[in-house]
């Protein structure tokens, strides 16, 4: 087994810069998404099945990713940065296009290739801090990612409530077209999700492969291509037979909190359209600024739930911040004051600065290092099997059992997250699996 060095602080930032490019990318995909495919006449009912490009494209390139990415080295760009580099490219570029989608259709499947792409860049990152960091240290490297993660989406909404501001004037919203304010936080995206990528690559080496790892790869190698082909599939079969009880246990928790925030995500725009008697401009900006509320306080507490989590154990400080979320998500259904509703936001900040990184320590600690590729595509299958469920489900939910109301939704939602956070309190890390 390879011996990590502990890294400094300033080196643990530099290798997860790239991950703020990521969830600027996440960010738009979360407040403006959903919004340009009302603009361009998209039915409320049918916004859960246009998203479904998030959990199909995260099903099957997340684990494919992690376990071609576990057996692959390269001297120049070594084992993970090829897969967020491609990643990152392809990002951009339908970044760019997006705005400019001149029907639904198109907006659609460009979705679906900004998936593929963010996916490719965001599992094997996963496994990069993993890779690189000592057992001691994985909780200040994933929490790190989680305060870029509220960071990168804080950036995106930040931009459109700013742009919407200087450009956006009192201009009529035109059916089938979309505001040319909204174009600039795409292009903002487009920027960052490439370079952001390229400073971790060029400031953060990764750390060969020892030589039982080495051989392993050489014989993959030396297989014919058919049978190079098969072998991640092959991987993932045999690590989702192996997989330790604590991710199934994970795997429960995953299955309401991601639900749940799938509903959050696409319902903001039409819950404010509902309470407050906002367009959709309107409502699209207030859910940036809930958005912008709640990844501040992610980036302010992320690093401070490092020595909470190591007092207190991972999994109450974890369950406590999914009821917070499941209290946010109450409250914010029955408050019609824009600037009161901001607050819930505080608790729902928590929760996501929680839900992005102590999982992943968690998860990390039960694996092993030779499989942590593919294991952290396995529980990101686990993030999207409930976001694929919900995209077929929720639709027909929302129309037929909660009555075409927003409100209902938000409200459904917040009590999958009180579910989640009573099924957190049977996550014990087992120590006798942890792993260096």
């Amino acid at each position: 087994m390879i011996k990590k060095p502990s890294l400094s602080f300033w080196q643990i930032l530099n290798m997860n810069v790239g991950f703020l490019g990521i969830q600027y990318s996440f960010g738009l995909q979360q407040t403006a998404i959903n919004p340009i495919f009302l603009y361009l006449g998209a039915p409320e009912d049918m916004l859960p099945i246009l998203n479904i490009a998030g959990p199909v494209t995260g099903l099957i390139i997340q684990p494919i990713i992690g376990a071609m990415s576990d057996k692959t080295w390269s001297q120049r760009w070594g084992r993970r940065k090829p897969y967020f580099l491609i990643g990152a490219l392809m990002g951009s570029i339908c970044l760019f296009a997006f705005p400019h989608s001149p029907v639904l259709w198109f907006a659609v499947g460009l979705l679906w290739i900004l998936d593929v792409g963010n996916n490719m860049a965001m599992e094997p990152y996963r496994a990069f801090v993993g890779d690189k960091l000592p057992e001691k240290q994985l909780s200040l490297g994933y929490q790190m990612q989680s305060l870029f993660v509220g960071a990168g989406i804080l950036l995106a909404n930040g931009s459109i409530v700013l742009f919407q501001y200087l450009f956006g004037g009192e201009s009529v919203e035109t059916a089938g077209t979309i505001p040319q304010w909204i174009y600039y936080s795409f292009y903002i995206g487009a920027f960052l999700s490439l370079t952001t990528i390229l400073w971790s690559v060029f400031k953060t080496p990764e750390i060969p492969p020892s030589d039982e790892e080495m051989a392993d790869i050489n014989k993959i190698r030396a297989l014919p291509l058919l049978q190079r082909i098969g072998k991640p599939f092959r991987e993932i079969i045999d690590a989702i037979k192996e997989m330790p009880k604590f991710m199934w246990r994970i795997g429960a928790v995953y299955l309401f909190q991601w639900y749940a925030l799938f509903i959050y995500w696409q319902f903001t725009t039409p819950l404010f359209k509902h309470t407050m008697g906002y367009s959709t401009s309107e409502a699209a900006s207030q859910a940036a600024k809930m958005s912008l509320t709640y990844n501040t306080v992610t980036m302010v507490v992320a690093l401070m739930l490092v020595p909470l989590t190591l007092k207190f154990g991972g999994k109450k400080i974890y369950a406590v911040s999914l009821l917070g979320t499941a209290a946010a998500l109450f409250s914010i259904s029955y408050i019609t004051d824009p600037n009161l509703v901001l607050v819930p936001m505080i608790l729902f900040g928590i929760g996501w600065a929680a839900m992005m990184g102590i999982p992943y320590t968690m998860v990390s600690k039960v694996v092993p290092q030779e499989r942590r590729g593919v294991y952290m595509g396995i529980l990101n299958m686990m993030i999207v099997i409930p976001m694929f469920i919900q995209t077929l489900s929720f639709g027909p939910i929302y129309k037929y059992l909660l009555g075409n109301n927003a409100i209902n939704a938000m409200l459904f939602a917040g009590v999958f997250f009180a579910i989640a956070a009573f099924l957190a309190l049977r996550l014990n890390v087992p120590k006798s699996d942890s792993v260096e």
